[in-house]
């Protein structure tokens, strides 16, 4: 599996889980849509601080927090 769980990354900096199984992400001009494996769709503003392959861990800050 190729997925990635994707966690949203606080002001303190702690990560909380925000989506599991994410298979795509597309970068706009106001923020990130995310697809998991079972179809379920989010889309948030934020940006992308970290992405852990190897550990399928992608994390997100809010913009202006990271």
């Amino acid at each position: 599996m190729c997925e990635a769980n994707v966690y949203m990354r606080d002001e303190t900096g702690h990560d909380r889980l925000f989506m599991e199984h994410v298979d795509i992400i597309i970068p706009g001009p106001d923020g990130l849509y995310m697809e998991n494996i079972f179809g379920e769709r989010k889309k948030v503003d934020a940006v992308i601080q970290e992405m852990q392959l190897v550990s399928h861990r992608i994390i997100l800050s809010r913009p202006g927090s990271a």
